[in-house]
């Protein structure tokens, strides 16, 4: 394997988990012998490496890591980069740091925002060479389109490990793919590394049919005439022909064996109200998060929660999973409902004192039996594989507790499935897989994501949660960008006010509210108006629901085991399409009001 890295190259790593791409930045940093060869580097030229997981934190602030290392900590008066701690502090405010947060102990921050402070020692100190694994894991995308604008001016070179095919796509001027044991090098982002990969295998499989044929011809000829004196020599020169022809041939193209492929278990059915939520109340300390939140689910819905960081769309799902208690209102369960619910932090998901295999084997129940052979099965269609599943948790990478946090789903499939950045960790073909599972998956799933790619994949309604409160959009990703007039697909998924928190009531002076008495009415007519769209569009959602589920019952042919069955849906289904179409109407006429 040969690699030179020059100044000013964005190149992204990509490879399937368990290909090698930390073992490569190892060797590049020296933490790790290659068996033959060696890491060499340019003299004066250093580097600055961000793992995927932080180490614990001391009493140290969040700017005394951000300066880390720095002349600015060495006590030389004669040496200090006065500019140091100005630049943190602008670094850290890009990642989403208050300038409150700056001389706070870091260990009263999450590993997250710790990976941040982090992140910011990093392009504070302006290394020659950035190696970056998993940079955007621990970013909420405001900071993360920060983050990728301020990469695009870096002074260095930088290698990066990401999932984020839109973050490659904007960042990488080259590719590096970790395949069989071999790097591949690419030209361009990660949609021209996409393209020339296939025109690549293309080619060598073309080339590999062509090297086959001439060696099945020739050995033919060995078969037919090598055991004939009078044409040994020819055979015996053919044969020589054979080897170096074999020495010499391409490979045969690999296919991604180890690629993850599995389909959801389809679960029991549920009823057609998933959940009901009315006036509910949910605050952390005296920081309100939701005040009179009321949402409907209904089966077979796929929703994206999208909105600003700290809006709440985590604390939403919570709710939704009944894993943190609503201090107020209701929060009614439909019948026949089972959920399951897929962290942020995927420890939550996982027992951290057993292995791989006996974490799959709790989720036996006598309603899901489960065999050891079957978990086993089910461990090596996400990769773990011989005495994998014999690994202790504690051990396990990123990506592994993510795919284990998935199996525990699937053995005891639910038919409600709440997930929280489900592709975190997940590499590119594995997000891909998991894409193609949720299509066929027939229960009801809500989720949040920031990968574009995934959200138009898979949604088909957004909730904008936003100040306390939630905005249906009955269509996927790109009505949402429609209707909601963003200024990009990336930026709409933080789209709202900069202060996210719900709105609280305060006394205005009589001079202040005076003049804009007139203004009030107009707002008070637009906020009537915007509620009676989201109404419409909610009812459209809902009528287009009913007729999915009746044209889906019209499709058995059980249905017309009973006549009069069959005749009552299809009254039905003509009574519900009407109404579609009027409530779509309406909607049309409201919404183009609400734009002029």
């Amino acid at each position: 394997m040969t690699l030179s890295i020059s100044r000013r190259e964005r190149l992204g790593l990509v490879g399937a988990n368990g290909a090698g791409k930390s073992t490569l930045f190892r060797i590049i940093l020296g933490t790790e012998e290659p068996d033959t060869g060696a890491a060499e580097w340019e003299r004066g030229s250093d580097f600055g490496f961000l793992p995927q997981e932080s180490a614990p934190v001391g009493d140290e602030t969040i700017i005394e890591i951000a300066t880390a290392g720095s002349a600015f900590q060495a006590g030389d008066p004669y040496d200090i980069d006065w500019s140091m701690e100005p630049r943190a502090k602008k670094v850290l405010a890009g990642l989403g740091f208050r300038e409150g947060d700056f001389d706070l102990p870091a260990k009263t921050f999450s590993g997250g925002w710790v990976m941040r402070a982090h992140l910011a020692r990093l392009l504070v100190s302006e290394p020659t060479l950035l190696l970056l694994d998993e940079p955007t894991n621990h970013l909420d995308l405001e900071a993360l389109l920060w983050f990728q604008e301020y990469l695009t001016r870096y002074p260095g070179g930088l290698v990066v490990i990401s999932h984020d095919r839109a973050f490659l796509n904007a960042l990488c001027n080259g590719m590096l793919e970790l395949r069989g044991g071999r790097l591949h090098r690419y030209q361009g982002n990660y949609d021209a590394f996409l393209l020339e990969r296939v025109a690549r295998k293309e080619q060598q499989a073309s080339a590999y049919r062509n090297s086959q044929r001439e060696i099945a011809h020739l050995q033919t000829f060995v078969d037919r005439f090598g055991a004939k004196a009078s044409m040994a020599s020819r055979a015996k020169s053919k044969e020589k022909q054979i080897e170096r022809l074999e020495a010499k041939a391409p490979e045969e193209p690999e296919d991604d064996l180890k690629r993850i492929h599995f389909r959801f278990p389809q679960p029991p059915r549920s009823g057609l109200k998933v959940m009901k939520m009315k006036h509910v109340q949910q605050s952390y300390g005296d920081h309100e998060v939701y005040r009179d939140l009321n949402l409907e689910l209904e089966r077979g819905e796929r929703i994206v929660l999208v909105g600003p960081n700290g809006a709440g769309k985590s604390t939403l799902l919570k709710i939704m999973a009944g894993v943190v208690p609503i201090q107020g209102g209701e929060r009614e369960i439909g019948s026949n409902v089972h959920i399951g619910y897929f962290a942020q932090n995927r420890l939550d998901n996982l027992n951290t004192k057993v292995s791989v295999l006996e974490n799959v084997m709790e989720m036996r129940t006598a309603e899901y039996p489960l065999t050891e052979e079957h978990a086993r099965a089910v461990l090596g269609a996400f990769l773990f594989r011989k005495d994998d599943v014999y690994k202790p948790v504690h051990v396990l990478s990123g990506g592994e507790k993510s795919r284990l946090a998935l199996v525990r789903l699937l053995v005891r499939p639910p038919n409600v499935l709440l997930m929280d950045e489900p592709t975190t960790h997940l590499d590119l073909v594995s997000i891909d897989a998991l894409i193609e599972a949720l299509k066929v998956f027939e229960g009801t799933l809500v989720f949040i994501s920031h990968d574009v790619h995934f959200i138009r994949a898979i949604a088909s309604k957004v909730i904008h949660v936003h100040s306390g409160r939630i905005t249906p959009y009955a269509g996927g990703y790109d009505y949402y960008l429609e209707k909601s007039k963003a200024k990009g697909e990336r930026e709409a998924l933080t789209a709202g006010l900069t202060d996210a928190r719900p709105v609280q009531n305060r006394p205005a002076t009589a001079a202040a509210s005076a003049p804009a008495k007139n203004v009030q009415l107009d707002t008070k007519a637009r906020k009537r108006l915007e509620k009676e769209v989201a109404g419409l569009e909610s009812t459209v959602a809902k009528l287009e629901s009913e007729q999915a589920e009746i044209t889906a019952e019209l499709q058995l042919p059980a249905t017309y085991a009973n006549p009069t069955r069959a005749k009552e849906l299809n009254m039905r289904l003509t009574e519900v399409t009407a109404k579609a179409e009027a409530a779509t109407t309406e909607w049309a006429a409201k919404s183009a009001e609400l734009a002029g």
